[in-house]
């Protein structure tokens, strides 16, 4: 944690300080942001103030006073609920408007960790309560120059790996039978292996859809349910993984491909489309950043939805366009989404996120074009290879 780098992000923002507050590990970004041990033993309130400017100071209960002791401020304690009340407001004295893991209407709920009772009696107090989202993205999503260079390198194994798995399948399918191994969940195998081979790790997965099941964008092959993969099918393959380092960042890609045939028209008019939506969204975050204008999540998902609405699928797009990445998959930066959230957070330089639009028809088949991209000051990249045509195995 850099307490100076925080005060100043407060001072910029207009913010006389970051309250974080938790019980019982309801906000796992504190932990996170202030360098705290993330399975610590906590089982009651504790309160960390961090001002615009000043000394930072805490509030403990006198059971688990030590709680905060690696942080630095002043600490007060508190047993009673009264003592809490008094004291907390004490520590806020000075402090008026208050950045907290909050969004108004739980609009972007991927930081909404603080309950409305305290945001109650904050406001009781005469607080204003400010969302910390950017706040957030700041310092948990912005990454240094060693991350950025874990991703590429996670990018050329991955990307190595994809293709090799798409001539595997091409062989394995042109066999006879379901024991050649020639199914979604062998495929799954055979990919993770690949992880494995290349010193990579990852978390769930990866996926392998064939057919109908490519039109459920979070299907997941088991023994159970794998579909064999045949000569004339259409396959969806997903897959992420990064290096085996603290802080390294993932790689997350989406592929489509037919085996052993051409597209058909429909099934070329549908990746041309999400190709073409993908490709606004880049094309808009590519042109803010050359302009060195400020990008919102959901600016950059509107210019992939509005291509696929005026084709005429919108019902189709289900799901945001992209998300954050960063040590975890699903990081904690802003979303491409202006449909399961209005994300008004910024894309921040330094910052890394998929970008993949996809179109369903369930119980036929699904696309979705997955790349993802590094903004840096005045340019905005794609980092690994980009798909142009549907894959012909």
């Amino acid at each position: 944690m850099d307490i100076t780098a925080i005060q100043t992000a407060l001072r910029d923002a207009n913010l006389d300080a970051w309250l974080f507050y938790d019980h019982h590990h309801r906000d796992p970004l504190a932990y996170s942001i202030l360098g705290l041990d993330p399975g610590m033993h906590v089982t009651r309130r504790w309160y960390y103030l961090v001002p615009a400017t000043g000394e930072p100071s805490k509030l403990v209960h006198r059971i688990e006073s030590g709680r905060l002791d690696t942080l630095p401020g002043t600490r007060a304690e508190y047993s009673s609920w009264q003592e809490l009340d008094a004291k907390l407001e004490a520590m806020l004295a000075n402090s008026t408007r208050l950045a907290m893991q909050y969004s108004p209407r739980n609009a972007i709920m991927y930081v909404s960790m603080v309950d409305a009772g305290t945001i109650e009696l904050l406001r009781e107090m005469g607080k204003e309560i400010i969302s910390s989202a950017d706040l957030v993205s700041q310092f948990e999503a912005v990454l240094t120059d060693a991350q950025i260079s874990t991703h590429y390198a996670a990018q050329e194994k991955v990307d190595r790996i994809l293709a090799e798995a798409w001539k595997h399948m091409g062989q394995l399918a042109r066999t006879t039978g379901r024991n050649s191994g020639s199914d979604e969940f062998a495929m799954v195998n055979w990919i993770s292996e690949a992880f494995r081979r290349e010193g990579l790790v990852w978390e769930f997965g990866p996926n392998v859809s064939c057919a109908a099941n490519s039109a459920d964008s979070h299907y997941e092959p088991t023994t159970e349910n794998s579909r064999p993969i045949h000569r004339g099918d259409f396959v969806l393959i997903d897959l992420w993984a990064k290096l085996p380092q603290p802080g390294a960042v993932y790689y997350d890609i989406t592929w489509t491909g037919v085996v052993d045939r051409e597209p058909t028209p429909r099934e070329q008019t549908i990746f041309e489309t999400v190709r073409n939506a993908r490709d606004a969204a880049i094309a808009a975050v590519q042109a803010a950043y050359r302009a060195r204008q400020p990008i919102a999540g959901w600016e950059a998902d509107d210019a992939a939805r509005n291509v696929i609405q005026a084709a005429g699928y919108a019902d189709r797009f289900t799901h945001r366009t992209g998300h954050n990445i960063g040590p975890e998959i699903h990081g904690a930066g802003a979303h491409l989404d202006n449909l399961e959230t209005h994300d008004v957070r910024l894309l921040l330089p330094n910052t890394c996120f998929s970008v993949e639009p996809g179109i369903y028809f369930p119980g036929e088949f699904g696309v979705r074009s997955e790349i993802n991209m590094i903004t840096q000051p005045g340019r905005a990249n794609v980092t690994g290879r980009i798909q142009t045509e549907l894959v012909r195995i």
